[in-house]
């Protein structure tokens, strides 16, 4: 006998069929977008969304264990398509990290298929729901009937299902906003980045106190005119300190004072002041060939007090503020109805209230460390512990792969 090619969609179906079909549902949304105007899937919000999220599984859940031994439902829930459909969702995501994900004009190619807005679209959303229907079907036929064999398999794949589904479908109810407070002022008021118009928050946010703290002032030789910097001999940033020593071509500097604290005297040599008040001032000795040597202080300046540098010939030496060390802000929180919580907000060091996470972001960089103004990221994400359960399954089921490995080879041993 001679056997003949298999045709496409004869039985029983392979990855041919799983490939055919794939790229149809990703060319179909791609059709339903354009269709649409470029207008992409319905953003829908909590309970609906959880809603809809739960019914699909149970109905992924259902359709694999009643129809088990269909054709159809088998290979819907089989490998070949699994596979196909990450190679879909590998391509979409590719498109969404190269294609700035940004408002275009509107009726443009761009915006009609909507590669500016990718993982919102219908060509994304269709190919993540059969992903999510072949996982849920693969799944139901290691869960019914329960084995102990099948723990592995169902903490990895149910991990990766709810990580995947409630990142996705709980995207619209991440609220990420920024809050500016002035010290000694309340607010409950947050802007987004897209937007100047203000959202209220179930809380306000009371600034008592913002500190920063600097890196000791640079040494810098600079052309006034043009703001090129010159580099120092041995090519490194010129940390200001007592005793330090730099050099330029045919220049020699000594500092033979340091204050980091001071301010103005009424004789013009700085007196130390209080932290909150004072700025760096460095006493120089300034040796060139061309010139005498000459000794004067010099300063970062302030909001309050002038910089002052050194002429150099047609150049000035000064010194700038170093870069920020760390921020904090000291604030109160409080709820409509009166709860609070005093805490201190750092960079990387968030504080928990109401479900919301606040984070130190920045200040007015213009004032430096004068600034009275504290910019506060506020986050707000229920689906958050759902996303993080999965992951925590995903890492339970590969350490039980492991274990069982280690144990076969025992076994074998």
């Amino acid at each position: 006998m001679v056997d003949l090619p298999r045709r496409l969609f004869q039985s029983p179906w392979e990855f041919r069929e799983a490939a055919f079909f794939t790229a149809f549902a990703v060319i179909a949304g791609f059709a339903v977008q354009y269709a649409g105007l470029g207008v992409g899937v319905p953003q829908t919000h909590l309970p609906y969304n959880a809603l809809f999220l739960g019914t699909f599984a149970v109905a992924s859940l259902s359709a694999g264990v009643a129809f088990r031994n269909n054709a159809f439902v088998n290979w819907l829930g089989g490998i070949p398509l699994g596979l196909c459909l990450i190679f879909a969702i590998a391509l979409l995501s590719l498109i969404g990290g190269v294609v700035p994900q940004t408002a275009v004009k509107p009726g443009s190619m761009q915006a009609l298929f909507g590669l500016n807005q990718i993982f919102s679209s219908w060509p994304f959303a269709l190919t993540i729901l059969l992903f999510l229907g072949n996982l849920g079907l693969s799944l139901s036929w290691k869960l019914v009937p329960l084995k102990v064999k099948n723990i592995q398999f169902i903490l990895f794949h149910a991990g990766f299902w709810i990580a995947l589904s409630c990142g996705i479908f709980g995207a619209p109810d991440l609220q990420r906003l920024v809050v500016p407070v002035e010290e000694g002022k309340t607010t409950n008021l947050g802007y987004t980045m897209e937007s100047e118009t203000p959202q209220s928050l179930p809380f306000s946010v009371f600034l008592q106190d913002f500190s920063l703290e600097e890196y000791p002032p640079q040494l810098l030789l600079f052309d006034p005119n043009t703001g090129k910097i010159f580099e120092e001999r041995s090519k490194t940033n010129i940390l200001v300190h007592k005793g330090l020593k730099a050099s330029w071509k045919g220049l020699d500097i000594d500092v033979l004072d340091f204050i980091p604290f001071a301010l103005p005297g009424k004789s013009g040599v700085p007196e130390p002041a209080d932290r909150t008040a004072g700025i760096p001032f460095a006493k120089i000795r300034i040796t060139s060939k061309n010139a005498t040597t000459r000794e004067e202080w010099i300063t970062t300046g302030s909001p309050f007090v002038d910089t002052k540098d050194a002429q150099v010939g047609s150049l000035l030496l000064g010194i700038r503020p170093g870069s920020p060390k760390a921020f904090r802000s000291e604030v109160t929180v409080q709820d409509e109805t009166g709860n609070q919580s005093k805490a201190t907000l750092e960079v990387n060091h968030p504080i928990n209230f109401m479900g919301w996470k606040l984070y130190q972001m920045g200040y007015d960089q213009k004032s430096g460390r004068w600034s009275k103004l504290s910019l506060i990221e506020v986050i707000h994400d229920p689906w958050l512990p759902a996303v993080y359960l999965g992951f925590f399954m995903i890492m339970a089921g590969n350490i039980l792969f492991f274990w069982n490995g280690i144990k076969r080879t025992e076994e074998s041993a």
